[in-house]
């Protein structure tokens, strides 16, 4: 039983350690949210500290007007000559706090859409930065979805901040007339206040660890109401009569979500039930002091109305601090994964004063004893390889899967650096160049490549985006990847919204999207043209119409193709297959042929399908 209440105590000591440490999350989101609109954030700090003190003055002029009535109506006396004026002056007061509370709404609905802009644009700029296995990583894109998340659902957070400043204005002016007549008042409703927040704060941190611990659950969730409804799924579910089993798996993990939540809201609903309690007594009995204060003559009702109503709004105010900064302090814990997103830092990264990329590459691209395994893994896919490729040679990268033909191109494309060994551009390690001015002279095509929900014309431009309204190298890029074929039987040409996700949208079957991604390669003005099974959905015509211009195409630069397909790699100067992550021979076709070695084999097996 010791053991337990140790347990149960070191839990709570904890959870308090990392809602107090969450507090420093405060900060950085501030300068975040002053960064998105400067202008707006300072007039709505400054409206707010002009509403916060109108409660008091509405409280000191009702206190005057009352004292009068009483005087007048119980005593005879005439009414002061100002007692109108003062009529006035208490409903100019509340005509102006309503039209400043309408203009502070105006403000935060600014600052929403503003904050969302900007938040959003600093997670896509980050996003793009950070290194490709970031990407591979699952916990990566939990703490990405996280963060995605975040950047929005804490918008009430936003406006809880300004609401705390101008609660703590208001509740320090009320506190200020409190204690002036009875310190003991204020200090009373003080410690009444403090158990519902401490409850309060505990709880919203229990809802953050149990939202943090079902992160995984819920994108499974979003992953089987995405299977569940999308027409790439469609086919299958009918076919394979999968929507039961869909349905069935998402309702069991729902419902397991559900009941956590359910357990959790009612263990808060019977403690926090009885902690408000604790308030309201508090409350009442400063109440009940104030009125036999006055009923023993010792305050005017006037004063009674006065500190009543200070009383009422310094009880409400604190509350409404209290669980404001609660809330504040334990949505900071949820922005913790928003923050450690923008602390993450590429490891791939251009060095200060990195050299430009070689126009034109003389000596051509090495790999020296390169040895690469993932982030995570012990296996290496390359085994101090030395390959070379020369200006204007055309290489073609074959092998089972797994091999390591990505890998290289992965590689030589500096989406990662090596484990061992160097990369070299014209004799100069890979890692001196500029980062980006390389990528601009590489042009690449994966396997699976992206198909914009765009126009066609976007979906070509994003090979060269700085070329976007040269519609004239469009229109050569299409034909050249046999694309303009496709885009002319288009309803609106160029101009036609490509994909499903959009109302007007046109989709294409996997070649003529093939065709369309291959045009993006020969937008692209570079010196590396690297092709990933480029012609994988195409069939055997179109492959050969698209191989028949592959010299043409290629013509001065350097080409690196991976293909399953032989009949696309014959025509390459040179052809390196891949064994456990080293090279097992290389050679034209013909010199392999000869030789009958790995590559023989693989062909024959191949060609033999087609006999």
């Amino acid at each position: 039983m010791a053991v337990n209440s140790e347990a149960v105590q070191e839990n709570f000591q904890n959870a308090w350690g990392k809602r107090l440490q969450a507090l420093k999350n405060i900060p950085p989101v501030l300068r975040i949210i002053w960064d998105s609109s400067p202008a707006v954030v300072g007039a709505e700090l400054a409206l707010r500290a002009v509403v916060a003190v109108v409660p008091l003055g509405l409280l000191a002029v009702t206190r005057l007007i009352i004292d009068a009535v009483v005087s007048h109506v119980s005593r005879g006396n005439v009414l002061r000559h100002d007692f109108w004026w003062l009529v006035a002056a208490e409903f100019g007061l509340a005509a102006f706090a309503t039209i400043l509370n309408r203009i502070v709404d105006f403000c935060d609905t600014l600052l929403a859409d503003k904050f969302t802009r900007h938040i959003s644009i600093r997670i896509m700029e980050h996003a793009s930065r950070l290194d490709l296995f970031c990407y591979e990583d699952p916990s990566f894109q939990d703490k990405l979805e996280r963060a995605r998340v975040q950047a929005t659902d804490r918008l009430g957070m936003i406006r809880q901040m300004g609401l705390l400043v101008q609660q703590v204005i208001t509740t320090a002016t009320l506190a200020a007339s409190i204690l002036f007549f009875s310190p003991w008042l204020l200090l009373l409703l003080i410690l009444c206040v403090v158990p519902a927040f401490l409850g309060e704060s505990h709880f919203a941190f229990l809802g953050y660890a149990l939202a943090f611990r079902l992160t995984p659950v819920k994108r499974q969730i979003d992953y089987l109401r995405f299977l569940g409804a999308s027409k790439d799924s469609a086919k299958e579910l009918k076919l394979f009569g999968l929507n039961k089993y869909l349905t069935d798996r998402f309702t069991e993990l729902s419902d397991d979500v559900y009941h956590e939540n359910v357990a959790l809201a009612k263990r808060r609903l019977g403690a926090t039930a009885v902690l408000s309690l604790v308030t309201t007594m508090g409350y009442y009995g400063a109440y009940v002091y104030v009125i036999f204060e006055t009923v023993s003559g010792t305050m005017t009702v006037g004063t009674l109305t006065f500190l009543t109503g200070a009383i009422a709004g310094a009880s409400s105010n604190l509350q409404m601090i209290f669980s404001t900064f609660s809330s504040i302090a334990d949505q900071s814990l949820f922005l913790t994964d928003l923050l450690e997103f923008f602390a993450l830092q590429p490891l791939v990264t251009s060095k200060p004063n990195a050299l430009r990329a070689p126009r034109p590459i003389q000596q051509g691209i090495e790999f020296r004893d390169v040895s690469f395994s993932y982030p995570g893994s012990t296996r290496l896919v390359l085994k101090s390889l030395n390959l070379r490729v020369m200006p204007g040679e055309r290489i073609a990268l074959i092998g089972e899967n797994g091999e390591g033909k990505t890998t290289i191109v992965k590689l030589i494309t500096r989406l990662y650096d090596p484990t061992a060994g160097s990369v070299h551009v014209d004799g100069i390690d890979l890692r001196e160049y500029d980062l980006e001015d390389y990528s601009s002279q590489i042009a690449v095509i994966f396997q699976d490549f992206m198909r914009y929900d765009m126009t066609a014309w976007e979906n070509i431009a994003m090979g060269q985006i700085s070329e976007r309204k040269n519609l004239a190298r469009i229109e050569l890029a299409a034909k050249k990847s046999l694309a303009e074929s496709v885009i002319g039987k288009l309803p609106l040409g160029y101009d036609q919204m490509l994909g499903r996700r959009f109302e007007t949208g046109v989709d294409l079957s996997g070649g003529e999207w093939q065709r369309v991604a291959l045009a993006r390669a020969y937008l692209r003005d570079a010196q590396l043209l690297v092709l990933d099974e480029p012609t994988a959905a195409l069939d055997a015509r179109s492959e050969h119409e698209v191989f028949e211009r592959f010299a043409e195409l290629t013509q001065g630069k350097m080409a690196l193709l991976i293909s399953h397909r032989f009949s696309t790699v014959k025509m390459a100067d040179r052809i390196v297959v891949l064994e456990k992550g080293q090279i097992a021979e290389e050679g034209r076709h013909e010199q392999l042929m000869a030789r009958g070695g790995r590559y023989a084999a693989m062909f024959e097996m191949q060609a033999s399908s087609y006999r």
